[in-house]
């Protein structure tokens, strides 16, 4: 009897100790498993900043772009005064150059090379031709005043 008691006993170790190990095994798997789960939330935020500081250095690159291409040769800022009422020759060829237009030098002087980009501009945008700046060009090309296209 106390043979087959020390045998049973012995038994119950057993089980209970190889089902402690596969107890053990399961609660590593579920960690694992935690983990991993939380690595590819991490992978996925991740992403997301990398996205995000791409799209912040697109717009940086044409911010400084457009402050490089707006820069006079000598360096400095190019200011157009404010318009109010009709713009004067330099307005328009800068506009035009701006647009992608060729007005000659920007001199302020209404010569054949201004004349015919303005011209060029008109017949581009579906206006009248007549290479006057009246005020349907002119509410056309004031866009392109502080702003160059091409």
């Amino acid at each position: 009897m106390f043979r087959r008691f020390i045998a049973v006993m012995f038994v119950s170790v057993l089980v209970v100790s190889l089902t402690g190990c596969a107890g053990m095994r399961k609660h590593k798997n579920v960690e694992m498993q935690e983990l991993r789960n939380q690595v590819t939330v991490l992978e996925a935020q991740a992403r997301s900043k990398d996205e995000e500081i791409n799209s912040l250095r697109e717009a940086l690159n044409k911010t400084e772009q457009e402050k490089s291409s707006a820069k006079a040769d000598n360096g400095k800022m190019r200011v157009v005064p404010e318009i109010k009422n009709r713009p004067n020759v330099k307005q328009i060829q800068l506009a035009l150059k701006n647009a992608g237009y060729v007005p000659g030098t920007i001199d302020g002087k209404m010569g054949r090379q201004t004349k015919d980009a303005i011209r060029a501009f008109q017949k581009a945008n579906n206006l009248p031709a007549d290479g006057k700046v009246g005020k349907k060009t002119w509410a056309v090309l004031k866009e392109y005043l502080y702003k160059k296209v091409k």
